[in-house]
This record gives structure tokens, sequence and C-alpha cells, in this order.
């Protein structure tokens, strides 16, 4: 059984990524600094998994820590590697905490993992590296444009490194740039979780629709769009964790063609906020009230996926429907207002 390291892994898409890896047979080692995630999470995990997993509290950017879990924990065949801050209004406000944090956890990251003679990492990237596209939908071989936002840049700079890593022989490294990740595990143990007000536009709509929030903001009606709101391509959690697992097993069977690869995950289908909006009434009967808001700072006019190149290497595909992504997110939001309760 092949140990994995999951570094951000009791956050949203890790924890989704953590329960693909058990049923594949993988064992993951978890870790996280708990600074983004709660460590019930670890609890639901092995509710679902029917499996204690190993847990590390850990800052990756102290090096020392760090070295400690791969000297105490491994050997491991690869790492999967979220861990990051990741919004994107507080990039925007707060840009050095997103540096420092994004890139000095990698950098100690590859060091260690260089150190310890592991071979492996799958990076979690966005597609915010492709910035505004001049091409729709967007391919790997689109030109990586200069970031809107210091979290898009943070994923940008971060690719470079692990890329620069990957052809000095550090690792075999395949940077995942996944689109918008929504929805939840069937289970309902496991899902979005956002503190504050919603900076994802799926929490803001389930949240609205349980009566936490009075009306949903759509920020923008004027861009060049079919009916002037951003337009996103929205891919199930699941389906995303289930391409990290084809990902470690292309690593782990030696089927990469170069040190380090690309690939981009969505639907390839691109829908609107007022959309998404309309699509989420009409699955769960549930009307959303909005209103229209100024645009904010670091949002991409529009941006969808050219998913082939994963179709073709990694025989991944997106399998939920828009219809049952919403239902499963609908369904997660209603368990935790329960709990709540």
């Amino acid at each position: 059984m092949s140990r994995i390291l999951v570094t951000g892994g009791l956050g949203y898409i890790g924890s989704h990524t953590v329960v693909a890896l058990v049923e594949n047979g993988f064992e993951p080692v978890i870790i996280d600094n708990l600074s983004n995630s709660d460590l019930q999470v670890l609890e639901r995990l092995k509710e679902i998994t029917g499996k204690t997993l190993s847990f590390i509290e850990v800052e990756m950017c102290e090096k020392e820590a760090l070295e400690a879990v791969f000297k105490q924990q491994g050997p491991f065949a690869g790492v999967i590697h979220f861990a990051a801050f990741l919004q994107v209004q507080e990039s925007v406000a707060q840009p050095l905490k997103y540096y420092y944090n994004n890139m000095v956890s990698t950098i100690n990251l590859l060091e260690v993992m260089e150190h310890h003679g592991v071979p492996f990492l799958v990076f979690s990237s966005s597609c915010t590296v492709y910035g505004n596209p001049d091409q729709l939908p967007v391919s790997e071989t689109a030109p990586v444009k200069p970031a809107v936002s210091p979290y898009g840049n943070t994923k940008k700079l971060c690719e470079d490194i692990i890329r620069d890593a990957a052809m000095a022989g550090t690792s075999n490294s395949i940077s995942l740039r996944y689109f918008n990740p929504i929805g939840a595990h069937n289970s309902a143990l496991i899902g979005e979780v956002q503190q504050g007000e919603p900076h994802h536009l799926i929490p803001y709509i389930t949240e609205t629709a349980t009566g936490k929030r009075k009306v949903l903001k759509v920020f923008g009606n004027d861009y060049n769009t079919s009916d002037g709101s951003c337009v996103r391509d929205y891919i199930h959690v699941m389906d995303i964790a289930g391409a990290h697992v084809d990902a470690v097993k292309r690593q782990i069977h030696g089927r990469m063609e170069a040190p380090f690869e690309v690939y981009n995950l969505g639907t390839g289908e691109g829908y609107s906020v007022l959309q998404m909006i309309k699509s989420f009434e009409k699955a769960t009967g549930i009307p959303i009230p909005h209103e229209i808001a100024p645009r904010r700072d670091g949002d991409v006019e529009a941006v969808y996926a050219d998913t082939r190149k994963a179709e073709k290497h990694l025989g991944w595909k997106a399998r939920h429907t828009l219809e049952e992504m919403l239902r499963s997110a609908w369904v997660w939001e209603q368990a935790q207002t329960t709990k709540i309760k």
C-alpha cells in the first residue's frame, strides 16, 4: 500500500481527495495547519472511509516541522500539495500574507522531498493562471497571463518553481489546473465550508437558500458575456478528487512523458452567475433573491476548460451533471444548518 502525503488534507478539496485515495487502495497521511479547516473533518473522514487516518498538525512555513513529518511518517511514494491560502479578494487586500504562505510552504516542501528522495508531486493549481484568456475554451497551451490577483499569481509562481525543480531532477510533478470545484461528498459529511460572507458562488447561493443570507450579490452585470455576469466552469469536487488519484497512478506506474506535466480539470461548459442561480432554483425549487452589485477586484470575465488532454493522458473525465453538483451542495448545506439548529 503506497503512502501519500496530503498537505491541506482537511480542507475542502483535500478531504474529498483523501476519500478517493482510500477508495483506491492508497494510505493517505494528512498534514494541515487548521487555519482554514476543522479537526472535526478527521472524524468525518473516519466515518466515511471506515479507517483511522494519520494526521499531524503542521505549519509548512516552518521547515523543521515539515522535516519531522517525513522522518517520522515516511517513506512516502508521493505528495499531493493542497495547502495554500485561497481567497481572491483577501489576497488583493493582503498580498504579502499570500506570497509568504503559499510560496514558502511550497519551497520548503520541495526541499524536504528532495532530501528524503520522494519522487512525485501533484500540485493543486488553478485556472487563475490563464487570467482573462484570449480564446475559449482554454487549453493547456494557452499563454499564462499576468494574474489578476495575488492569489492567482502565487499559483503561477509556484507552478514555475515546481516546473524548474522538476526539470532539475528534484521530482516528477503534475500540476492540475482546476476550474471551479463545487458540491459535496454524497454522505453530506464533508463539503465546502467558508467563514464569514462566502467568497465562492455556490456557498453564497446555498446560504441564501437557507435564509442565512437575505440576498445574493451578483458582482457585475456589464461583462461581455451573454447576460453580463461572469462565466465559469463548475465541476464536482469528487470528480476533482478522482483526477488527483489518476495523476498519482500515472506517476507511480511510470507513464509520465516529461518531468513536469499540466492538465486542466473542468467540464468544458461555461455558466454565468445568473445561469447558476436559475439552475439552482430549477434543481431545488427554491427561489434565490439576488441583486446586482459592483464588480469585484480580481474577478476574471469568463473562463472554461478544454479538457481533452486530461481525457487522453490521465484517462479522466468529469462525470457529474450540473444538477447533481447543485443538489449535493444543497444537501450539504442543509446538513450543516440542521447541525447548527
